[in-house]
């Protein structure tokens, strides 16, 4: 059998999107396939009735599924025929498997066909800029990436992560609705820079959390004289700016009594996440803004839900609480403030104030996601970290990242916490010690969304414990460890952990072997610490994860695009899981 060379963004693009349908078992794919082998390599099988069966060429993978697509095709043939049908796009490939979907399930194969397309269509933007991007960032940053210093070269790295997939989800790279036009002006892999726009609502009608930053602007410095006693200004995205936020206001009932500024104020840069902007003039200070659009699913929608913001507050105090209580931490972890906040009590009403802590313009401030993007003239982000900081040595800036990262969530498992601390929420902060030694720490934001074991947390932290009264999501607070350990797996484990091990050894930077023994001996020592005895919570981590034989793996396509919440029963979109090998355990010469 024949079979396309892959080629271009389009076939890089098909491999993943396979390869999630897969790795989520879409139309049973993986439980109902049957693996054959021909002349070619390995194809996996699933017989679709009526003579009809789907082939799937495949390799052994073993990060999250035993196997992945190795070519951009899906193959249909016939008994009795010799012909057969080859799809080899997205399109084609969705239209083919819709046919074995639940009818309640076929509109969502068609909205992923309409976000692959919006991917494919940003992939090759992407493709088209690059060069062009990356002569701005060195113009404007220094040829050499390991120098981008303090949080504005941390904007830097941001755009080179926006031009990387995702470790799992396939179409990360899209965004439901915007136009090319949109994407150059506001996305951070283009580096734009834009004014935000502003809206005066009544006092009244805006509940605001600490206070608002210094210097922030009055309606009458907007333009709009007589309201500096009755109304306060909330930033407002250019793009949230037409029908949809009208439509907010009228839900509101504030549409009678608010007014859009038509003077667009404050100079901000895109972050990574595109809804959370950094003023120019204050490097310290990231402002989040909801987006009327969706990533990671059409179902995982940019807005901001108002019980988001006092949920990212009450993380971040209990942060607080445990780096008080374990010292060691006060000098490795950091944590951006995000106290400050305001809302009009609808989701796309609401701001959230991010201050950094000073003192880190002489370090490279590198979120984790950017650590495997290409940095301008080809090497990766990781090469040049790991000159400046490591002699050269990629897995010596790994291990170090490992040891602080495991070392802290092992320790947060311990109090009964798993954050959504995952490679966007997370920056390494790298500078020098007077005495020429490294210094790595960590830089956390974005901690809404945990998942918490009370009763650990009560027994650690006694009558100053927080509980479900603190936190507005009421599935934060858990009976047991499951839900833990299924967020520490997916996210530290997989996305901060895994990731690198696979994609360090793709880039042919050291054998996987060697990597995935590097990953699970710092789990394991993170894990010892705990106490390993009955009912400990490093018993727990050994057992479920260590040495388990699956592990959970997020089902983002399923919960986020293909399937309704009805249908997949996913309580949480992004806390839904299928399941995979464990990697961990080919961490041996075997692998």
């Amino acid at each position: 059998m024949g079979h396309p060379a892959v080629i271009g963004s389009e076939g890089a693009l098909v491999i993943r999107v396979l390869g999630a349908l897969l790795r989520e078992d879409v139309v049973g794919l993986r439980s109902s396939g049957r693996l054959v082998h021909r002349p070619d390599g390995a194809w996996l099988r699933r017989d679709a009735g009526e003579g009809q069966a789907f082939l799937l060429p495949v390799v052994e993978d073993g990060f999250q599924c035993e196997y992945a697509a190795r070519l951009p095709l899906l193959v249909a043939e016939f008994s009795g025929s010799e012909e057969s049908v080859s799809y080899l796009s997205c399109d084609t490939i969705l239209a083919a498997l819709r046919g074995l979907a639940h009818p309640l399930d076929r509109d969502g194969f068609d909205a992923f066909a309409e976000e692959c397309r919006q991917t494919l269509a940003t992939m090759r933007l992407h493709t088209a800029v690059r060069d062009e991007v990356a002569g701005r960032l060195t113009d404007t940053h220094g040829h050499s990436p390991a120098g981008w210093s303090g949080m504005s070269g941390g904007l830097a790295y941001d755009t080179l992560a926006a031009h990387l997939d995702h470790p799992v989800y396939p179409t990360a790279r899209g965004r439901s609705g915007l136009d090319e036009r949109q994407l150059r002006s506001y996305a951070p892999e283009m580096a734009p820079r834009f004014a935000l726009r502003w809206l005066a609502l009544p006092q009244d009608a805006v509940a605001v959390t600490g206070t608002l930053p210094e210097g922030w602007p009055t309606p009458a410095r907007l333009g709009l004289t007589g309201l500096d006693g009755t109304h306060v200004a909330l930033p407002v995205h250019p793009l949230t700016v037409g029908p949809a936020l009208e439509e907010a206001l009228r839900a509101t009932g504030a549409a009678d009594r608010a007014v859009l500024a038509d003077r667009a104020h404050l100079d901000v840069v895109p972050t990574l996440s595109m809804r959370t902007v950094a003023l120019t003039a204050q490097p310290l200070l990231h402002v989040k803004l909801p987006l009327a659009t969706a990533s990671l699913g059409l179902r995982n929608r940019r807005t901001i839900k108002p019980g988001t913001l006092l949920d990212g507050a009450a993380g971040q105090r209990l942060i607080e609480q445990i780096v008080d209580r374990e010292p060691r931490f006060a000098r490795t972890i950091l944590h951006a403030d995000e106290t400050v906040y305001a809302h009009a009590g609808h989701e796309l009403l609401a701001a959230l104030f991010r201050r950094y802590p000073d003192g880190l313009q002489d370090s490279a401030v590198v979120p984790m996601a950017a650590l495997l993007a290409e940095a301008p003239g080809g090497r990766l982000v990781a090469d040049h970290l790991a000159d400046r900081f490591y002699d050269g040595d990629v897995l010596g800036l790994l291990d170090a990242c490992l040891t602080l990262l495991f070392d802290w969530q092992t320790t947060l498992f311990g109090y009964g916490i798993a954050l959504e601390s995952h490679q966007q929420n997370i920056s390494l902060v790298l500078d020098r010690r007077p005495d020429g030694r490294t210094r790595l720490r960590l830089l956390l934001k974005d901690n809404d969304g945990p998942r918490i074991n009370g009763a650990r947390l009560g027994e650690r932290l006694g009558a100053a414990a927080p509980g479900p009264a603190d936190f507005d999501d009421v599935r934060t607070f858990t009976d047991g460890d499951r839900p833990v350990v299924d967020l520490f797996t997916t996210i530290t484990v997989h996305l901060c952990a895994g990731a690198y091990a696979f994609g360090l050894a793709g880039h042919g930077r050291a054998p996987l072997p060697v990597l995935l023994r590097l990953v699970r001996d710092r789990l394991a020592e993170a894990i010892e610490r705990l106490g390993t005895g009955t009912g400990e919570p490093g018993a727990v981590l050994r057992a479920q994860v260590l040495d388990a034989p699956r592990l959970p793996v997020k089902a983002m396509v399923t919960a986020g695009t293909l399937l309704s919440k009805e249908r997949s029963g996913a309580a949480d979109i992004n806390k839904h899981y299928t399941s995979g090998p464990n990697y961990l355990l080919r961490a041996g010469t075997s692998a």
